[in-house]
């Protein structure tokens, strides 16, 4: 699966872009972090779920479920949302 980085998490992967593997979200997330180690953290707490400041978009729709199944030839957007005030 390819899997667009924010700016935020470059500092993992050097690169916009990387490509991992998985049968759900939750296993790219996995595949992710073995290529780059911490980057899961950032995007995933210590319940499994998305952190609240991490949007995930598959093929343009957004997902909430790490649960759900990983097209292979799918992409994977995460987007860092800003706050502040």
């Amino acid at each position: 699966m390819k899997v667009l980085i924010p700016g935020a998490l470059r500092s993992y992967t050097d690169s916009a872009q990387a490509e991992a593997d998985g049968a759900t979200l939750a296993e790219v997330v996995t595949a992710l972090d073995l290529q780059y180690p911490g980057i899961a953290f950032r995007m995933v707490d210590e319940q499994g779920r998305i952190r609240r400041h991490i949007r995930f978009f598959v093929d343009g729709q957004p997902v909430h479920d790490l649960g759900r199944p990983a097209d292979p030839q799918g992409e994977l957007v995460i987007v860092q949302a800003l706050s502040g005030g």
